[in-house]
């Protein structure tokens, strides 16, 4: 084979190369331009609201990886179409036979269209976006992909679930615009709930008014009150709103102020359960084990009001 005959080869194979390395170019460009207005959206939206908007940001950055992935998928598409037509393949005839096997292939892909639609009503409808903190189908993670088929979650041991969209029938936002944080308070009955609620105010207001914290509360906290009776305990219950995903943060702070701050106020956390006293006696009499005991009792109530002082 002469030069002459590898000619029309090589120039295919040149236009084949330079269809593929121009494809992947503008699939980078189209990203890139996507990705900076994007940017660029999301910054003027914040300046004229003069404040950061974690939501819009989400929201966005959610949106633009979806359609970032749909361009990619189309410019690959037609590259690919293009370079089988340079390599002399008719593909007339498969883009016309596409819509009649469409149909065959349709009936055995329900599925896969119903996962695409799920998915395109929950982007629409803004459900869920990347970054959120989820419970799906009682799986607890944060979403760390979504896509028109698929959400990709990571729960706290780093374990990675994926759920096809069609197969999602209990979605749970933990934070979508704001969140709460429970705060779960057991008082032992000697002690005043209100004590409680008073020192529990205090350390909300005071976390509200420092630097770290004052972005991250948007409500002062909200007492819900005495909410069982318990056998040995008091339940109050108390939740406080902070930005959301924040909601830890900030629970995880207070409780451990509320600790220090209620131990100085001298109020106590009851012990599960009652006390017991063991006692193993090594021959003694009924009359000497009766008379141990009497000892036992009367030392524990001698103790019992020190410990509460």
């Amino acid at each position: 084979m002469n030069f002459s005959e590898l000619a029309p080869h090589l120039a295919a194979s040149g236009r084949v190369l330079f269809i593929l390395l121009g494809a992947a170019v503008t699939a980078l460009l189209v990203n890139r331009l996507m990705r900076g207005a994007w940017l660029y959206f999301v910054t003027t939206v914040q300046r004229r609201r003069g404040e950061s908007d974690e939501e819009l940001e989400k929201q966005a950055s959610t949106i633009a990886g979806i359609l970032r992935k749909l361009a990619t998928s189309v410019i690959l598409l037609l590259a690919a179409t293009m370079a089988l037509r340079e390599m002399g393949f008719d593909v007339a005839p498969v883009l016309a036979s596409a819509g009649v096997a469409g149909l065959d292939i349709g009936f055995g892909a329900q599925n896969l269209v119903r996962d695409v639609i799920s998915g395109f009503f929950m982007l629409l409808e803004n459900q869920i976006r990347v970054g959120d903190v989820v419970v799906i189908n009682d799986t607890p993670g944060t979403v760390e992909e979504l896509n028109l088929r698929t959400i990709v979650l990571r729960d706290v041991e780093g374990t990675v679930h994926v759920f096809p969209n069609g197969s999602i029938t209990k979605l749970a936002n933990r934070t979508h615009d704001y969140s709460y944080y429970l705060f779960h308070l057991h008082l032992a009955y000697q002690d005043d709930p209100d004590r409680a609620i008073v020192v529990m105010r205090s350390v909300a207001d005071e976390m509200a008014a420092e630097a770290e914290f004052r972005p991250l509360i948007l409500a002062p906290l909200e007492v819900l009150g005495v909410d069982q009776l318990g056998e040995s305990h008091v339940h109050v219950k108390a939740r406080i709103r902070t930005r959301p995903g924040r909601q830890w943060d900030v629970g995880r702070e207070m409780n451990r102020r509320l600790k220090i701050r209620l131990f100085e106020a001298g109020i106590e956390f009851p012990a599960k359960g009652p006390k017991k006293i063991e006692i193993v006696h090594h021959g003694l009499t009924r009359d000497e084990l009766k008379a141990l005991v009497r000892e036992c009792v009367s030392e524990f109530r001698r103790e019992e009001p020190a410990s509460r002082g």
